[in-house]
């Protein structure tokens, strides 16, 4: 059995490595490298975007939530299904004419360009965040690659962590953005064949066994069968909105996410693309959490030393060798697929927004993409380092960076697009503060009673309006856009 999946996971490595080096032979320049010229299909761009969204956490993490805690787990799909849904239909389109406008190729240098008297402070402290936050989620998607080859193949979880980050460092090296996205668009269509094919096999076994789902919800504990987890009043409240709180961070502020956005072509791509989006995660989301319902239906009574493992070891529990080779090389797919995007958000933060533009190095195109190339290994290595050092879950530690990242630059783009009285020390003022809270609040109790993924956008919000009230800006848009000293946009588009 492990022989037949083993060939599988080796296809599909080969596979991913080849499409890789298709795009290598290809020359690019510096906006091809990071952003792909604006020259991609909208459907492609929405599978990539998807699968970059949904990593680990979502096979790993959220399936493994779900056997924990029960029924209430649903509200973590809601608020992150409508958080998608939302930036989808209010934000793509925002973004692909703010993109082609202030011709920009990252989300620093997003709010650099607009806010362009304070864009030097503001790209030194966007990067900063990105990079700070990003490395860690970075090492979360790769420590869940060790475990998934650790449960599937035995192999030792570092081994299984270095074979994961030599593929995704190999893949963004050689093919960039353009590579990672039509790599990503297979591995998401692998990832939703998994999350929708597993439950229902799942839903055959327990009806052939005749088990009840609603029954060994109810023997697994009182309040695992409660939509509200068995809370009432204001615990109810903080329950629900813990839980839904990851809304937050869809509203703009991944940088990984955006730049799907940014690369749209026109708006009849953006439509399709929102139309796919939006398909994908209903199927995903509720694939996902049927998962978690199911596998705690036919395990009930055992214990599993870590819950998170526990969608892999149903695929070789229930299915046979050559279609659980398939579905496992699903769950590698959401860690690439989302690992290789976020290493090129920090690589372009490094090369694009620091080196580019905050330090004003005047090089060329080849040797900004050469540039982008050994932050790529470097990051990589920092990440993998993470990773073997690191004994938080999967779910925490995406959560923290969440808040730290999302939830920090939400507020910013939000603003920026909707309030005409935001300014660039508001921008900093969010920054800052978002970075700063979410800090203290993941290393006190304070996160146990009311999630930083709500508190961080609530405070960096705040004091961005505040900020933006008592030092409004001196300039208009239009201002930004004609000074020669705010332009920071790409020398070659396309």
């Amino acid at each position: 059995m492990h022989t037949i999946i083993m060939v599988e996971f080796i296809l599909y490595c080969l596979l991913m490595l080849g499409a890789g080096y298709l795009f290598s032979r290809k020359e690019m320049d510096h906006a091809s490298f990071l952003l792909g010229g604006k020259k991609l299909p909208g459907w492609a761009l929405a599978f990539s975007e998807r699968a970059t969204g949904e990593s680990a956490w979502l096979l790993l993490g959220y399936t493994g939530f779900v056997f924990a805690t029960g029924l209430s787990g649903i509200w973590v799909a809601v608020g992150i299904s409508l958080g998608i849904v939302f930036s989808w239909l209010f934000l793509a389109k925002r973004f692909m004419k703010e993109a082609e406008e202030y011709q920009i190729m990252t989300l620093p240098g997003y709010l650099a360009k607009r806010f362009g008297s304070h864009g030097k402070i503001i790209l030194w402290m966007s990067a900063i965040l990105i990079i700070s936050f990003m490395m860690f989620y970075f090492g979360a998607q790769i420590a869940g690659a060790g475990k998934t080859l650790f449960t599937v193949f035995h192999i030792h979880p570092t081994a299984g962590a270095l074979l994961s980050l030599a593929i995704v460092i190999l893949l963004s090296y050689l093919g960039g953005f353009t590579a990672v996205v039509w790599t990503d668009m297979i591995q998401s269509l692998m990832m939703l064949v998994t999350l929708v094919v597993l439950p229902i096999i799942a839903l055959f076994h327990i009806q052939e066994a005749g088990l009840s789902i609603s029954a060994a919800l109810a023997a697994s504990g009182p309040a695992m069968d409660s939509w509200t987890g068995g809370a009432a009043g204001f615990a109810l409240g903080l329950l629900l909105f813990n839980n839904f709180a990851w809304f937050f961070g869809f509203l703009g502020g991944q940088p990984q996410l955006s730049a799907r956005f940014m690369a749209l072509k026109n708006e009849k791509e953006a439509k399709t693309a929102t139309r796919v989006a939006i398909i994908w995660t209903i199927l995903a989301y509720g694939g996902a959490f049927m998962i978690g319902l199911t596998a705690l239906t036919l395990y009930q009574g055992q214990n599993f030393a870590d819950v998170e493992t526990i969608l892999p070891f149903m695929v070789l529990d229930l299915l046979p060798p050559w279609i659980a080779g398939i579905l496992l090389s699903g769950i590698l797919a959401a860690i690439i697929s989302t690992a290789d995007s976020q290493l090129l958000v920090i690589t372009s933060s490094v090369s694009e927004d620091i080196v580019n533009h905050a330090l004003g190095k005047n090089l060329t195109e080849k040797q900004l993409v050469t540039i982008s190339r050994l932050t790529i290994i470097g990051a990589g290595l920092l990440g993998l380092l993470i990773a073997l050092t690191s004994q938080s879950l999967v779910y925490l530690v995406v959560s923290w960076a969440w808040a730290g990242v999302g939830c920090t630059l939400s507020p910013a783009i939000i603003l920026t697009f909707f309030w005409k009285r935001y300014s660039g020390a508001g921008v900093i003022a969010t920054i800052l503060a978002g970075f700063i809270s979410t800090i203290v609040w993941i290393s006190t109790p304070l996160e146990e009673i009311i999630s930083s993924r709500f508190t961080t956008f609530l405070i960096a919000a705040f004091f961005g309006i505040v900020f933006s009230l008592l030092f409004p800006s001196k300039e208009s848009a239009r201002d930004i856009k004609e000074s020669p000293e705010a332009d920071i946009s790409p020398k070659v588009i396309g």
